[in-house]
């Protein structure tokens, strides 16, 4: 689910931003900072895929997560309920992120300190 959420926040910060960047809007720092966090987003979701079992990847994550979703508010300040019920895009982005967020928490529980967590394969635990 982790993994998931973290592609579906990348592709919708990449809908949201590309336009804005192909315009040329520069006074407006969202879209580069939309476009590092979802290739972030993509790079944690691509390592957990292939079996890293690492906390630094579910903190990752879920810091980048909980980041967008901080700053969500804060760049709209008094208009966020309007701005959710107009965008849809950031209604989604939204709702996934919190969903994502709390499977990250959940990865970060589960997975060792040092690299093998519960659920771990058996030929995993040879590397």
């Amino acid at each position: 689910m982790a993994i998931q959420a973290a592609l579906v926040v990348a592709a919708v910060h990449l809908l949201w931003a590309i336009p804005r960047l192909l315009r040329g809007e520069i006074a407006d720092p969202r879209p580069v900072v939309f476009v590092v966090a979802a290739l972030l987003l993509v790079a944690v979701a691509a390592a957990l895929f292939r079996g890293y079992y690492y906390r630094r990847l579910s903190t990752l994550g879920g810091g980048t997560l909980a980041a967008l979703l901080v700053g969500f508010p804060l760049f709209h300040r008094g208009d966020t309920v309007a701005v959710l019920t107009t965008d849809p895009l950031a209604a989604i982005a939204v709702g996934v992120a919190l969903i994502g967020t709390v499977a990250f928490v959940g990865l970060y529980y589960f997975h060792h300190p040092d690299r093998f967590g519960l659920g771990v394969p058996e030929d995993a635990l040879d590397q």
